[in-house]
């Protein structure tokens, strides 16, 4: 049975409701790590879940010499891309089930081994259509370490906590795009774009080791829920019957969205229209991605005073603001590079601050289905006492 869903989070779409419930409460679990267990637990979890952007980004810089290689067209190469974003999707669906009937672990370790073998199959597909297909399996194990890392995060935080938890774990994300398309330019000066899934390949045993030895179960067996089709079925329900949480997803999607627009397109715009080389494209993306790293970074200082629904109003209107600088920049060609590369880097600067808001209040709203028998606290603070939740 789904719990009632915390008000605290309606908020996001009525301040209305947060004049009447006040500021969400930044709760943790009684096992949350503290101290240099806290930092451990951000750099695994950050290295697990940079899988994702270094399946994406690394091979960006490798779209044209894909296109001639395999004699493929523009289109075609990047349904490559399409491809890993539909692995995704699906696999959210079946994991997310899947993780609160098994354990976190499992599921978890599974996705990454999958990872590895669908890397191994890129690495040696001779056809633009077995490339796709490699890349849908890469999705779909990518979709693990992003729903586990999720339900990991609200096993163990709540509110405020949350969203500061996945701020810090945007910091460890965000590296991965600065530095993947250099470091994806660095193998293919020494070889083919067939290296770049042999890397990926590597990094997966890599992050399979790390998962079995230094990730703990964090959801018990008393917490866990069978994998019943009905019961997955009314979960789904009350979650599209819930406009909030639907305005939250349609936030976070169309936010997810604009983000692998840019990524899909980056590199034939600013390579073949603008004429940058590997290693300058590079670069170029590197610090448009310091944009999505500052608004991550920025937001657990500004979660101190404002409420996680202000930042993601500022973040939707940042957003929009400089998508239009962007249309009227592209449409004119007014500013030449810099005209492009400006909006962009504000466009990723409003991702970063908005993204680790809308599934933290998203969580807190519907986390207890999974885990409603669990006791929690308010972390102590100097206007917080130490309370379990009823």
């Amino acid at each position: 049975m789904t719990a009632a869903p915390d008000t605290r989070a309606d908020a996001a779409l009525d301040p209305g409701a947060a004049a009447l419930s006040g500021p969400p409460a930044s709760t943790v679990v009684d096992d949350a790590p503290t101290g240099a267990a806290y930092v451990r637990f951000v750099l695994v979890l950050g290295a697990l879940i940079a899988i994702g952007p270094l399946t994406i980004d690394t091979y960006l810089p490798a779209l044209p010499s894909i296109t001639r290689d395999l004699s493929a067209s523009e289109p075609a190469v990047q349904a490559t891309l399409t491809g890993i974003l539909l692995g995704m999707g699906l696999g959210q669906l079946l994991v997310g089930p899947l993780s609160d009937a098994v354990g976190r672990r499992r599921p978890l370790i599974a996705g990454i081994a999958l990872h590895v073998a669908a890397s191994v199959f890129s690495a040696f597909a001779p056809t633009i259509q077995l490339l796709t297909v490699g890349r849908v399996l890469q999705g779909l194990g990518n979709a693990s370490v992003a729903v586990v890392s999720m339900a990991i995060v609200r096993d163990r935080f709540e509110g405020n906590a949350a969203a500061t938890m996945l701020s810090r774990l945007m910091l460890v994300m965000g590296l991965a795009p600065v530095l993947a398309p250099t470091l994806g330019g660095a193998i293919l000066q020494k070889t083919s774009w067939r290296g770049v899934f042999v890397l990926l390949a590597v990094a997966g045993v890599a992050l399979v080791t790390v998962a079995a030895l230094a990730l703990r179960e964090t959801l018990p067996q008393e917490r866990r829920r069978p994998l019943a089709a009905r019961e997955v079925l009314r979960t789904y329900g009350s979650l599209l019957r819930d406009r909030t949480f639907i305005g939250l997803t349609l936030i976070s999607g169309l936010m997810f969205a604009t983000l692998f627009s840019y990524i899909g397109g980056s590199s034939f715009v600013l390579q073949d229209i603008y004429g940058l080389t590997v290693a300058q494209f590079g670069l170029a993306f590197g610090l448009n991605s310091v944009g999505f790293l500052t608004g991550s970074q920025l937001n657990p200082v500004l979660l101190r005073r404002f409420e996680p629904q202000v930042l993601v109003r500022f973040g939707v209107g940042t957003a929009t603001v400089a998508a239009l600088a962007l249309l009227a920049a592209a449409a004119t060609g007014a500013g030449g590079l810099a005209g492009v590369l400006v909006p962009l880097w504000l466009i990723l600067f409003a991702c970063g601050l908005t993204l680790p808001n809308t599934p933290a209040l998203a969580l807190t709203r519907h986390g207890e289905a999974p885990a409603r028998r669990r006791r929690c606290w308010v972390r102590p603070s100097s206007s917080a006492a130490v309370r379990p939740r009823r």
